[in-house]
């Protein structure tokens, strides 16, 4: 066992730093690491694993769950770091092996399944690419299988198996997917199905058998095959007398005849239904007016749905079942932690033991264990312990009404101590666009403005997800059009209700949201003093020829769907090819690696704003790729953000 790690685990940074209220926090507060995250308690109890972070890397500690005393760590060496786990038995963990590459935004993962016991025997590579794959004399053997594998089913009721699907690596960009069972503690699998179509998910009901293989040609609408309980071939699910989109299988009911899905009718938000397989016969569940469910939530070990989770402004709960046990002790954990949105993130099988993290606009997040035999909440960490909630910003729920009569949702991060005046306002437009959507809860970036004085705006602009199917159609071809009037006409009420000054605004995102920033400015261009463009995309017809989305056959499909072909329109909605309408000082933050949106989409805008002879700094990472993973590159990102935005705001 790594001394120093254990050293981290028992200090839990009880150090603590105090400021005052109206003192700039350190930047590098906000750019740290989470502390403390995915906490996952073992079938029976009997342990409790947590993932924290040593020397940069994610480290796997595992703990005995009633003296808390550290059983086993794992630490990968080199660049390489423990990635998501599961238990698959009370005293056994499958886990992925990542790789850290750069500064890149996700970890590279490559298909290795590494199999351990509580108290660290047992060690070996249940899975992977490398044969042998063996960093110590003591682990084992393992057969290579060339392609990129997951936990499907951690079979937890079953001590040696589980089921892994596997994406195998071929010269198509888009293969069948193959499930397996494999044995835990040897490796040793058996082939189960091959999907029958491309880039299938699968659904296993609550016995393990793999009914369900979901996919889609356009990444939109879904393509459906079923098996029976007893096996056989995949048919093809005839939804022509289910009128429903946009559908999301979430799991089996305990009869295995009936499935519960996330789907809508007639292009408005999802609701929740139940789906027979035999009658075809759909019922609904539980459906909101104005949003689609944030989350549905499903034991881990029972596969038993308890609750649904929506946030058209807050955060809030819909219980299927309101007499049930984790129906109740969840309403109770919400009313013994006020202002905090709770969520039972693990359980015991027999769900008398919960592991909960409440959390808020001001709290990144504090995880507890209560034990139903004693009726006791106890805490256990925090995600990031040295940001006092008391320092943190409100954000708070707004909406307004857009120019052509849409309802638009979207959320205001105040500084603390100010007056709700005239504030020096930022814009944060979110990714995607189509399917991500801004939530309220604790944002490090909106913080560390709001921190600095500046109020942030987030708008969940036409074409977000989480609204239903007509929402983020409507953004379909409107990328440089409608999604930024949505945006625009968010700070023009603002504006009207006197919260933000007219003359001192600056916007910023990233992905999608660095397009948005530019193309806005360019649209309003007195509107805006600065606009700040982080791994964006900024030359449409250039998204069709470059990036992984283009690269598959789906991905071009989504592109036609979402951006049409007409180049002209697709020039005309493109920052690179209009930066005669921009005002604004631009800062272009891009990674030379990102494979979102690749480094010719920030070459295309810098050639232009230098054809232009137009202000501009432009910060070129190397070897990031689609964000940013260490925390001191974080620090450099926001310190120079900061410093850009005092050049051009008044603070």
């Amino acid at each position: 066992m790594n001394k120093k790690i254990f050293f981290i685990l028992i200090t839990l940074l009880t150090i603590s730093v105090s400021y005052a209220k109206d003192t700039p926090l350190p930047v590098d507060l906000f750019s740290k690491d989470v502390e403390y995250n995915n906490v996952k308690i073992s079938p029976k109890g009997t342990y409790l694993a947590v993932l924290t972070k040593a020397e940069g890397k994610s480290v796997l500690v595992i703990f005995d769950a009633k003296s808390f005393k550290p059983s086993h760590a794992v630490r990968f060496p080199a660049n390489a770091q423990v990635g998501n786990y599961y238990w698959v038995n009370d005293e056994r963990i499958v886990l992925e092996k990542q790789y850290l590459k750069g500064w890149q935004d996700h970890p590279q993962y490559h298909g290795e399944l590494y199999g351990v016991n509580a108290d660290g025997s047992k060690a070996m590579y249940l899975v992977g690419y490398q044969g042998e794959m063996q960093t110590g004399s003591r682990l084992k053997k393992a057969t290579p299988i060339y392609g990129t594998s997951f936990v499907l089913d951690p079979l937890v009721n079953d001590k040696r198996k589980m089921l892994i699907v596997t994406y195998p690596w071929t010269a198509n960009s888009e293969p069948h997917t193959v499930v397996y069972e494999v044995d835990v503690f040897s490796g040793k699998r058996r082939k189960v199905t091959t999907s029958p179509s491309k880039m299938a998910q699968f659904l296993t009901d609550h016995e393990g058998n793999v009914r369900i293989a979901s996919s889609s040609d356009d990444l939109i609408n879904a393509k459906i095959h079923i098996k029976e309980k007893s096996g056989g071939d995949w048919k093809l699910f005839d939804f022509t007398d289910v009128n429903y989109t946009s559908i999301y299988l979430e799991t089996f009911d305990k009869s295995g005849d009936n499935i519960f899905m996330s789907a809508s009718l007639n292009g408005e938000p999802d609701g929740l239904y139940k789906l027979n397989l035999k009658t075809k016969s759909v019922e609904l569940v539980h459906k909101e007016n104005s949003v689609s469910p944030k989350k549905v939530w499903i034991d881990e070990a029972s596969k038993e749905l308890f609750a649904i989770e929506t946030e058209l402004g807050y955060p809030t709960y819909a219980f299927i079942d309101s007499d049930s046990p984790k129906s109740a002790r969840l309403k109770s954990f919400l009313a013994s932690l006020p202002g905090n949105q709770v969520q039972l993130v693990s359980s015991t099988a027999d769900g008398n033991t919960n592991i909960i993290i409440a959390s808020s606009d001001r709290n990144p997040g504090d995880y507890y264990i209560f034990n139903a035999q004693a009726n006791k909440l106890r805490y256990l960490f925090s995600a990031r312990s040295w940001l006092k909630p008391e320092l943190m910003a409100e954000t708070r729920p707004i909406s307004f009404t857009s120019r052509d009569g849409l309802t638009i949702h979207g959320y205001l991060t105040l500084p603390n101590n100010a007056t709700e005046k005239n504030l020096p306002l930022v814009v944060m437009p979110h990714g995607g666009p189509h399917g991500p959507r801004d939530w309220w809860g604790f944002d490090p970036d909106a913080q560390l403005l709001a921190n600095r004085g500046m109020a942030v705006l987030k708008v969940n602009f036409r074409g977000s997800g989480g609204f239903g199917r007509n929402f983020e159609h409507a953004g379909h071809r409107k990328w440089g059009a409608e999604i930024q009037y949505d945006i625009i006409d968010g700070v023009k009420h603002l504006i009207e209700q006197g919260t933000v000054d007219k003359n001192n605004m600056c916007i910023m995102g990233a992905s999608f949201g660095g397009y948005s920033a530019l193309q806005s400015a360019i649209i309003e261009p007195d509107m805006f003093k600065c606009a700040i463009g982080v791994v964006g995309v900024y030359d449409l017809p250039l998204m069709f020829d470059e990036g992984d989305v283009a690269e598959r056959e789906s991905g071009q499909r989504y592109l036609k769907n979402v951006l049409g072909t007409d180049e002209a329109q697709l020039k005309a909605f493109s920052p690179s090819y209009n930066i005669d309408k921009l005002k604004a000082p631009v800062l272009i933050v891009h990674g030379g690696e990102d494979e979102r949106a690749p480094i010719e989409q920030a070459e295309s805008l810098v050639a232009a704003l230098k054809k232009a002879n137009h202000p501009y700094v432009y910060e070129l990472l190397e070897d990031e790729g689609h964000g940013f993973y260490k925390p001191e590159h974080r620090t450099r990102y926001y310190k120079q953000v900061l410093a850009f935005l005092d050049q051009h705001l008044t603070l």
